[in-house]
């Protein structure tokens, strides 16, 4: 009963099993936000061993915030706060190093761009002469599908999201240099692109802005940087009827948790058809100053394909995180189920009251060698149950609480569910120890995809907070669906 075949994660799915010929697109993509953090975003530390964690985690797209440094070396770190630095150049060299041990599946390094002209000539030096043929430096000849390469045609290949130059034409100045426009920062607040992302959190924890209008500094992208963006270009994001009519294939957005929650509330079908055609990023607003996360499963329910989250920072959003990518052999892209990517009907998260739902019986029977906290004592233990998926189905079920047993507890509880849309469903069995009338504290969890989820008798491995394997702690269970 203890072997793999008999575990309620489906052994297929430890190894690439999907369709990898889709356009990018049409994948989830395991994406970090602020990755060389280690703490909180005001003076918390940046380290390289972060961006190894993640990596080593299968995360497909990390994030470079790039500042002018001394000696016309540029540096990566929270701006404008008190986090540490870390040199440019140190962080290619180990995304180098690290990118491809876990997945063979591209990366992209979405690059918070604040440098000067020159140091940007840096950047793009570094990128050139550390990644060497990793870089992606033109478009492919051939495309396997669609408008957008395939996670197979980039294998082993990174990408560069960045802005890049306007056609001459259209953005000319004075001595003919290419140039970003200048924004009025009145028109963003709160929802900035990511070039902004350190803006909202200074602007709102250490210098209040002051009244009326201020003109944002004008961006002036070096060539030489601009011309390393080839599929992951950054533009801001206006409308869902202006991205229709003006957006190229290859350009990508980057919202706020809280704009992205509006447009997912107020026009769930547009955002669900914008993200069939175009790659969109959503990442942590600014009042999360101490890395905490928003629940990702609201964006993946719109097809959102980067879905950032701050990876140092364990719970419940970071589980989804990795159930959500424990699939298709962990290497950080799921397809999107159908119901994302089909255009003949108009699929809206917030109303699926026309869905079959489909049926889940879970009997969580017992326990097995639950982890004792340090104080000894046997543990109090009970099963929570939880089904994240649409707006409409989120819910937690219970068993009762078992007596002074952290080594055999018995349940035996039923549990039914119904669940209207199971391939975007992750389901999460967690352990609690309860202390008090109405507290508990976390011993346990695991997740995973609903599609990955095995019929029968099955045994359930327990992780640690950080994600850590609990053996030989695990659960007992049934489970049935139709």
């Amino acid at each position: 009963m203890e072997s793999q075949d008999c575990c309620v994660f489906d052994q297929t799915h430890r190894s690439v099993y999907q369709d990898m010929d889709q356009p990018l697109t049409s994948y989830f993509i395991s994406s970090s936000h602020n990755t060389y953090l280690t703490g909180d975003q005001l003076v918390g530390k940046s380290h390289l061993n972060a961006y190894v964690c993640a990596l080593r985690k299968g995360c497909r797209c990390l994030e470079i915030d790039c500042w002018d440094g001394k000696n016309m070396e540029p540096v990566v770190y929270h701006g404008r706060t008190l986090t540490t630095k870390i040199l440019f150049r140190d962080v290619i060299e180990t995304v180098e190093q690290h990118a491809f041990v876990v997945s063979a599946f591209p990366v992209i390094l979405s690059l918070e761009n604040h440098c000067s002209q020159e140091q940007q000539e840096v950047i793009a030096q570094y990128l050139i002469s550390i990644l060497g043929e990793k870089l992606l430096r033109a478009p492919l000849d051939h495309l396997t599908t669609g408008d957008l390469p395939s996670p197979n045609d980039l294998k082993y290949k990174i990408l560069i999201k960045n802005k890049t130059l306007k056609p001459q034409s259209s953005a000319e100045d004075a001595s003919g240099t290419e140039i970003e426009e200048s924004v009025d920062e009145s028109e963003y607040d709160d929802e900035e692109d990511e070039e902004d992302e350190e803006f909202q959190t200074t602007s709102k924890f250490w210098c209040p802005r002051k009244s009326g209008p201020k003109k944002k500094k004008k961006v002036v992208v070096a060539k030489a940087l601009s011309d390393l963006v080839i599929y992951t270009k950054s533009v801001k994001f206006v409308s869902f009827s202006s991205s229709k009519d003006n957006q190229s294939c290859y350009e990508n957005t980057s919202t706020t948790e809280k704009k992205a929650h509006k447009l997912a509330r107020a026009s769930g079908a547009d955002f669900v058809r914008h993200n069939q055609k175009f790659l969109s990023r959503i990442y942590p607003a600014a009042f999360r100053t101490s890395s905490s996360n928003y629940n990702p499963q609201e964006f993946w329910n719109v097809g959102s394909q980067l879905v950032a989250l701050n990876f140092q920072s364990m719970g419940l959003p970071m589980d989804l995180n990795n159930g959500r990518f424990l699939d298709n052999g962990g290497c950080g892209y799921t397809l999107k189920p159908a119901v994302l990517m089909s255009s003949e009907t108009s699929f809206d998260p917030g109303c699926s009251r026309c869905l079959k739902a489909t049926r889940l019986l879970l009997k969580v029977i017992s326990g097995s060698n639950l982890p004792v906290p340090r104080s000894g004592k046997p543990l109090d233990p009970f099963v929570r149950v939880e089904i994240n998926g649409i707006a409409s189905e989120p819910r937690k079920k219970s068993t009762h609480t078992v007596k002074n047993n952290s080594l055999t507890p018995h349940w035996d509880t039923d549990m039914n569910f119904h669940i209207s849309v199971p391939e975007l469903c992750l389901v999460r069995f967690c352990v609690r120890d309860q202390t008090g009338f109405l507290s508990s504290d976390f011993v346990g969890q695991y997740t995973l995809p609903f599609s990955s989820l095995k019929k029968g008798y099955r045994w359930v491995p327990l992780l640690s907070r950080d994600g850590c394997s609990l053996e030989p702690a695990t659960l007992f269970v049934f489970i049935w669906y139709s």
